[in-house]
């Protein structure tokens, strides 16, 4: 039987992130392909008709997924992101450097190895490194 909840939480729970939505402007989907897909390791997804005509691209690498929805008046995402958790963190920094993508430390969470990068279209994301958790 699962524990009670503390006084005064809710009577559910949520059980994981099923995605995460990115924005991205027009037209942009061979440059997401590019770099999700191709320097990231992702593969693409089939979005449902209905879904696919208004553009943009799925991504899911294991249970990661990240949804690119084309935004008329895009902006990048620069201080909201996602944090991905990846292993071995190395292999993929070394890919980064490879590919010319700018890597930024982060000291914020101390003892634990993470880095900000910016997609094709600007948008931050984290890296994280497990072994340091």
């Amino acid at each position: 039987m699962p524990p009670s909840p503390p006084a005064g939480a809710p009577p559910w729970a949520f059980q994981r992130i099923d995605h995460v939505q990115l924005a991205m402007p027009a037209g942009g989907e061979k440059a997401a392909e590019a770099f999700y897909r191709d320097i990231l390791g992702f593969q693409v997804v089939a979005k449902p008709p209905a879904l696919a005509a208004r553009g943009g691209r799925w991504f899911q690498q294991g249970p990661v997924q990240i949804h690119l929805g084309v935004e008329t008046d895009f902006r990048p995402a620069r201080k909201a992101h996602p944090a991905l958790v990846v292993a071995p963190f190395d292999t993929l920094l070394d890919r980064l450097a490879a590919a010319g993508i700018e890597l930024r430390w982060s000291e914020a969470g101390p003892g634990v190895r993470r880095a900000h990068i910016d997609d094709c279209f600007g948008n931050r994301l984290e890296l994280v490194d497990p072994g340091d958790r």
